[in-house]
Order: structure tokens, then C-alpha cells, then sequence
């Protein structure tokens, strides 16, 4: 017989033998031809092909309890990283700040803080935890600064006013919102500020968040506009009262302390500031407000802009188009703060 007459075609393959039977046919088959060339073992090779098909077949059954021992592995892995990732969600969310109701009237968020889309955030909020407003024309924020707006501001204004800061500054803004009731009521409110009678909430905002920077030994950034600029100046005196009556510091500790303390005014109504912080003072010549109540269009004779405290430096120029704008004159003509300090306009 040769390999020729077994029939290979009525003979299943090997990948297609799935019972017992196939085996049983498949071996008699070879061995018939074996037996006709003499070289027939004894009963080895059908042993040998029946256990290998034994051996599949086992694997087969075998194989669903394998899978379903991975697929039990892997809900398991994927419940403990979803309760990790849950975890982890509600630790950011205790530390993330709750913002204040918006719709409330103006003089509820007098003295807030104000953040990111003109959020408000209760004063007892850590700074690092407030989404500051960010520059939203490509430049990279190097610095947190503090702004608190004049006169006739609604809390809507300072966030505008906030977003044309962080884009010329190239920082991130939070604000300390001056809340309006009015222009007359703000005025009169101006004039209690300049005599230190009366309560101002933006004022106490600002002397506590200054006063607990100073004491975590970092240093703040601070910006007024207008009512603003007198509002930082008030704030700055407490501030120097509280360091030298409750903290006992002398004159010149509280002065080095302060030295921490950076500060910028736009068309402030401010005539005097208290001596330790650095100081940089934009006045427009023809803007009213720091012309008639504030440094002045020209130094003092004789005194100079020594009441702008120690190492002032006091920009004076003229713009004419919109004299008191923060956002269309005096952000114009700001310079980086280290700039400014150099006289370098």
C-alpha cells in the first residue's frame, strides 16, 4: 500500500478532529498503511494522537474558568482604581473653594475676594485656593497680583477690569472687590477713607490678607485704581499700626517687613501712603482725581513726593483721550515693576 491510497481527503484533519470517533478513523488509517510497510509500532502512535486530542480537548474545557479567573482579576483592579480615582476627586474637592451665590446686591460681596469668571469667594478663602483670572492672550503668568477697583465699580467691572490687568501684566489677578452703592454714597465713602472714619470692608480685606502674607514671611503684589489706590493706603497704615502695637516691631522692623510688600496705583485719590512697602504711582497730569485729592499734578515744592512713601518712585504724564481709564491710559504706559522701580519708563 502506499501513502497514495490513504485516502487523505475523506480523512479529517488534525484541526478538525473534535471527537473520539474522528480519532479512532484518523489512526486506523495510518496504521493500515504502516502495517503494509512493516513498520507499524504497536498501539504508540494512536496512544500518542489520542492524547494530544485529549490534551486539546482538556485545554478547551479548561480554558472559559482561565478566562473568567483574568476577566474576575480585572473588574477587581478596575473597582479599586475607580475607587482611588473617586477618592482622589472628593480630596480636590474639599480643597476647592465654593463660590459665593451670584445675583446677591452689590454690597454683598463688598471686601470679597473675586476670582476667575468674576466668581466671588468669602474672605476667610485661602488665595492659593481662588482661580485667579489668567492672561488670555498667550502670555505666561509669572506672579499673583491683588486688585481692588475705584468708584462706581460693579463686581462685573472688576473682572473686566481684572482680565486687561493679567493680559498687560502677564500675571494671574485676584481681586478684592469695592463694592459701589452709587457715586454720591461712594464719594462720601472716599472721604471717610482719607480720614480713616468709618468701616470700609475692601480696607479690612486688604490689611488682613497683607498683614497674614507678611506673617507666612512671603510677599504680595498689590494694585489700586482711583478709590482703589486710597483703599491700599488706608489698608497699609493698619497694617503698619498692627505689626508695630501687636507684634511690638519697631519703626524700621515694621518698615523691613513691609519691604515685602509691592504696590502699584492708577489715578489714585490717595495723598499720602505709610513708608515700608515699594511703591510705583502712574498720575496722569489731567486726570482730576489724582490731580485735586491725590499726589497731585507736580511734585510739592520743597517736599517733593516725600508723602508717597520712602523711595516712591511717582510717574507723572499726560494723556488726554480718557484721562482717568485704567484700561485705555494708565495700563498703556505701565512698565514691568522691577522697570518702573529704575525709573525706566
Amino acid at each position: 500500500m502506499k501513502v497514495s491510497d490513504v485516502n487523505v481527503n475523506s480523512t479529517p484533519k488534525l484541526d478538525q478532529v473534535d471527537n473520539k470517533a474522528n480519532v479512532n478513523k484518523l489512526t486506523g488509517s495510518l496504521q493500515g498503511y504502516l502495517v503494509s510497510q512493516g513498520t507499524a509500532p504497536k498501539e504508540r502512535p494512536a496512544a500518542s494522537v489520542t492524547g494530544k486530542f485529549q490534551a486539546k480537548a482538556t485545554l478547551a474545557t479548561e480554558r472559559p474558568a482561565t478566562l473568567n479567573n483574568s476577566l474576575s482579576a480585572a473588574r477587581g483592579a478596575q473597582q479599586v482604581a475607580s475607587l482611588s480615582a473617586i477618592k482622589s476627586a472628593q480630596r480636590v474637592s474639599a480643597l476647592a473653594p465654593t463660590a459665593l451665590p451670584d445675583g446677591k446686591p452689590e454690597t454683598f460681596y463688598d471686601g470679597k475676594f473675586v476670582g476667575a469668571n468674576g466668581q466671588a469667594y468669602a474672605t476667610t478663602t485661602p488665595l492659593s485656593q481662588i482661580p485667579p483670572v489668567r492672561p488670555s492672550n498667550g502670555k505666561q503668568a509669572t506672579e499673583t497680583i491683588i486688585y481692588v477697583n475705584g468708584i462706581s465699580n460693579n463686581k462685573a467691572d472688576q473682572a473686566a477690569s481684572m482680565q486687561a490687568i493679567a493680559n498687560a501684566a502677564g500675571a494671574n489677578v485676584i481681586g478684592i472687590h469695592n463694592s459701589t452703592q452709587g457715586t454720591i454714597k461712594d464719594l462720601i465713602q472716599s472721604l471717610g477713607d482719607k480720614v480713616d472714619i468709618g468701616t470700609n470692608q475692601a480696607v479690612d480685606s486688604v490689611a488682613h490678607t497683607v498683614y497674614d502674607a507678611l506673617k507666612r514671611g512671603e510677599s504680595i503684589h498689590l494694585m489700586g485704581h482711583s478709590q482703589g489706590g486710597l483703599i491700599l493706603s488706608r489698608a497699609l497704615t493698619d497694617v503698619r499700626k498692627r505689626l508695630m502695637v501687636e507684634d511690638g516691631m519697631s519703626s524700621a522692623q515694621a518698615n523691613q517687613a513691609l519691604s515685602k510688600v509691592k504696590v502699584e496705583t492708577f489715578g489714585a485719590a490717595a495723598s499720602s501712603y505709610p513708608d515700608g512697602p515699594q511703591y510705583v504711582h502712574y498720575v496722569n497730569r489731567v486726570d482730576i482725581v489724582p490731580a485735586a485729592v491725590g499726589l497731585g499734578a507736580f511734585k510739592v515744592p520743597f517736599s517733593g513726593d516725600r508723602k508717597a512713601g520712602a523711595g516712591a518712585v511717582v510717574h507723572r504724564f499726560v494723556d488726554t483721550s480718557s484721562p482717568h481709564s485704567l484700561t485705555d491710559t494708565y495700563l498703556k504706559v505701565r512698565v514691568p515693576f522691577d522697570q518702573a522701580r529704575r525709573n525706566q519708563f
